[in-house]
């Protein structure tokens, strides 16, 4: 395993005010005001990405991008879901039965926005697909909330005790979400392809450079997306049988291609999809892709960006999670609010930031396998995150209300408006998000 160092000094120079000033400094009244330094989180992370693009350019023998990182721009696509609207309505973030809850001695925080994940949570607190919310809720006010979150893991469902940073650093599952570098890079044996894919320009040093997205929800979309801004081809597959969110696609699908296709049955087409390609990007559970016959994902020279909840070691690397549920369990509700009444972070801070780090962690593996050709496995984890923003200095726990973002920030086309790219250098996406599944699973021609 290599702990990217270049990367983490590039993060950490877009905290503060770095030098040359090509980062503002932000107001900490901003719509991330919170306890914990959301901002340094956020620039940092976009920090990192902006100085891999410069690498890869660097590589392709272009000149490189001074970047000015936006503070307005970087808020507004942290808090894009606040922007969001679809036909003038806002998006409904969280169904009913995704949000805190109390227990007999204490707080949960469920994930239930998928139908499946719904029935999930029913079925571990016992109750019928059917069963009311004020039924579950009552339920969960009788039962303890650590025999909710060890049912909720039995049955595949998603819901956590709300837990004290104290509480979650002294537990296994913290201490290996602690451990490690924010984004991790395991070097392969086997060598491939030497070089880059030709066309490269300097607003988009990845063009030609085709990405395989299995991801949804927010973070591993928000990895890809960015891929797709700096011009990589990106072709996303969704199972026609567990149909994705509509406000989240709409939110982070801008500049790919969505296609539909059912692993199981079509894994061979997957494969060599994925034989094409040059990136593959997971947000899958370890083990689950092998077993579902997966085999492209280990040939020589493929960069493999991963993103998990907990990480892939430890006693929770298994188990499901969401940006929400990380904060629950490792601190951050209670530090934004109180024990007697939980609160949250600004926006889903884990998630974006965790989705910017592994874009620009897929860069660099890209620049290093045109030296020596190998493939790489780049990972990176929202409890891993979390633990960062846990342990960064200047908390503020007296601080303004958050502000909403600017819709200086945001873009239209149709009836659809969303946050605007990250990076000022891009007034706009090269396209906004496509009608879901509409694309053909084949590359363009062009890509090579």
């Amino acid at each position: 395993m290599i702990a990217h160092e270049q990367l983490v000094r590039d993060y950490e120079a877009g905290i503060g005010v770095p030098a040359s000033g090509t980062v503002p400094a932000a107001d900490p009244g901003s719509c991330l005001a919170a306890a914990l330094p959301v901002w340094a989180l956020a620039a940092g992370s976009v920090a990192a990405v902006t100085a891999a693009a410069n690498r890869i350019r660097d590589a392709h023998h272009l000149n490189p991008v001074l970047h000015r990182l936006d503070p307005v721009r970087i808020t507004a696509a942290f808090c894009s879901e606040r922007l969001l609207r679809v036909g003038g309505a806002p998006a409904k973030i969280f169904a009913d039965l995704s949000g805190f809850f109390p227990t007999f001695d204490g707080w949960v925080r469920t994930h239930a926005n998928y139908p499946h994940h719904r029935a999930r949570l029913l079925a571990s607190l016992g109750l019928p697909d059917d069963a009311p919310v004020d039924l579950a809720v009552a339920q969960m006010a009788m039962s303890r909330a650590r025999d909710i979150e060890e049912h909720a893991a039995a049955h595949g469902a998603i819901a956590v005790q709300v837990r004290s940073e104290q509480e979650w650093a002294d537990s296994p599952q913290g201490q290996a979400a602690a451990s490690g570098p924010l984004v991790a890079i395991d070097t392969r044996i086997d060598r491939g392809e030497l070089g880059l894919p030709i066309g490269a320009s300097p607003l988009q040093p990845l063009r030609g450079v085709r990405v395989l997205d299995l991801t949804r929800v927010i973070a591993g979309p928000v990895a890809t997306r960015t891929l797709a801004l700096l011009g990589a081809e990106v072709l996303r597959i969704d199972p026609p049988h567990l149909p994705e969110i509509p406000w989240q696609y709409h939110d982070t699908c801008q500049g790919k291609r969505s296609t539909l296709l059912d692993l199981h049955r079509h894994m061979p087409l997957v494969n060599e999809l994925l034989a094409a390609a040059d990136v593959l990007i997971t947000g899958y559970r370890p083990g689950v892709l092998e077993n579902a016959g997966l085999t492209a994902a280990r040939r020589p020279g493929l960069v493999h960006g991963r993103i998990s909840a907990w990480g892939e070691s430890g006693p929770w690397g298994r188990r499901r999670g969401f940006d929400s549920i990380v904060q629950a369990a490792a601190g951050i509700s209670v530090v934004e609010g109180a024990p007697a009444v939980p609160g949250t972070l600004p926006a889903q801070a884990l998630d974006h930031a965790s989705g910017y780090l592994l874009a620009a962690g897929v860069i660099d593996a890209l620049v290093a396998r045109a030296h020596d050709g190998i493939g790489r496995d780049v990972r990176v984890a929202l409890a891993r995150t979390a633990s960062w923003l846990l342990t960064a200095p200047d908390r503020t726990p007296r601080h303004p209300q958050a502000a909403p973002p600017s819709p200086m920030a945001a873009v239209t086309h149709g009836n659809v408006t969303t946050a605007a790219p990250v990076l000022a250098e891009y007034p706009d996406y090269a396209w906004p998000a496509p009608r879901y599944g509409a694309d053909q699973p084949m590359w363009p021609l062009h890509t090579r």
